[in-house]
C-alpha cells in the first residue's frame, strides 16, 4: 500500500504546484486566472508546474476538451510538465479504495439521489445536502444479497476519524494553521457509481503521487480539503500547503463561469484576442486585488 514514505516529492526539494482541470467542456478566464496563478508561484520559487487532466467522468470527458485546454494554457503562455492523466491511474484509485475497504472504513450506497433528498428535511438555499448514513446502518446480509445493483462506496465519517492517532492540521497561505473538522459533510463518496473514484479520493492521491507541494485551487472548495487531509492520514500520504485563492469577478461582481455565460478561452483565442494580453490583465486583477479580484470586461 502506498505510504509518506514511498511518495516521490519535489525534485531536490522544489516547490511543484498543478492545474488540473477536468476536459468536460472549454475553459474559461476563471480558469485561467487559477492556472496563472499556480503557474506563477511555481516559477517564482525555481519550481515545476504540472498538468493533469482529471477525465474519469466517463459520460462528460471528451478527448477533443484536452486538445483545447493544451491551446488554451499555450496561447496565454504558460510551460507545464505533462499532462498525466486521470483516466490512466485506476489502479492506484483502486488499490486505495480495496485498502480503506480492507479496514472496514468504507461501505456500498445504494441509494438514488431521489431518495436521498427524500429522507432529509429541505436544506437552506446554498446548503449542501449531507447524506444521513441509510445504507450504513443497512445489516451485512442485506448489503451482500444487493451488491449486484449500482452503488458507490462511502467514507464512514465517524470510523474514519475514531482511527486517526494524529492531529490533522493543514495549512492555507492565506488563513495560516487550520485544524481539520470533516465532520459536517459527513459520508462522502470515494467511488461513484458511474466513476472508480471521486474529487476527494482521486485528487489526494494524483497530489501525492505526483509530489505536489502547494496546492492552488479556488476558495470554494475550501471545505473539501478537510476531507482530503483525512484521507491523507488514512493513507500515510504526506500533507501539501494549499493557496486557496479568492475567484475571480467579472466588473458586475459576478463569478466568471461557464454556467453564467462567460466567454470560453477558445471562443477568445478564435475571435483574435492576444492570449498575452489576456494573461497580463488577469496577473494585473491578481496584483491589484488579491482578495477580490476582478477583470474588466
Amino acid at each position: 500500500m502506498m505510504t509518506a514514505q514511498s511518495v516521490i516529492r519535489g525534485q531536490g526539494g522544489q516547490l511543484v504546484t498543478r492545474f488540473a482541470p477536468s476536459p468536460t467542456g472549454a475553459l474559461h478566464q476563471g480558469h485561467a486566472f487559477s492556472a496563472i496563478l499556480a503557474h506563477d508561484i511555481a516559477m517564482a520559487a525555481g519550481g515545476r508546474f504540472l498538468l493533469r487532466i482529471e477525465d474519469i467522468d466517463g459520460t462528460r470527458s471528451r478527448p477533443e476538451h484536452v486538445d483545447t485546454i493544451l491551446a488554451d494554457l499555450a496561447w496565454l503562455g504558460l510551460t507545464w510538465e505533462g499532462p498525466v492523466f486521470q483516466s490512466h491511474r485506476l489502479d492506484r484509485y483502486a488499490a486505495a479504495l480495496d485498502w480503506l475497504r480492507g479496514l472496514g472504513l468504507v461501505y456500498p450506497c445504494f441509494c438514488t439521489r431521489a431518495e436521498i433528498a427524500a429522507s432529509l428535511s429541505a436544506p437552506h438555499p446554498g446548503e449542501d445536502v449531507v447524506y444521513p448514513g441509510t445504507c450504513r446502518m443497512l445489516p451485512p446480509e442485506e448489503r451482500a444479497a444487493r451488491m449486484t445493483a449500482p452503488h458507490c462506496w462511502r467514507l464512514d465519517m465517524t470510523a474514519a476519524l475514531a482511527r486517526v492517532d494524529c492531529d490533522l492540521i493543514w495549512h492555507d497561505a492565506r488563513v495560516g494553521r487550520i485544524a481539520a473538522d470533516p465532520t459536517p459533510q459527513g459520508d462522502v463518496v470515494l467511488a461513484r457509481k458511474d466513476a472508480p473514484a471521486s474529487y476527494h479520493l482521486a485528487v489526494t492521491i494524483d497530489d501525492a503521487a505526483q509530489g505536489v507541494t502547494d496546492v492552488v485551487r479556488g476558495v470554494d472548495l475550501f471545505a473539501a480539503t478537510h476531507v482530503h487531509r483525512l484521507l491523507q492520514a488514512l493513507l500515510d500520504l504526506p500533507t501539501p500547503r494549499y493557496h486557496h485563492h479568492a475567484l475571480l469577478t467579472d466588473t458586475h461582481g459576478e463569478r466568471l463561469a461557464k454556467r453564467r455565460g462567460s466567454a470560453s478561452l477558445k471562443a477568445l483565442r478564435e475571435a483574435g484576442a492576444d492570449g498575452g494580453a489576456v494573461a497580463r490583465a488577469i496577473r494585473d486583477a491578481i496584483a491589484k486585488s488579491p482578495e477580490k479580484p476582478t477583470l474588466g470586461t
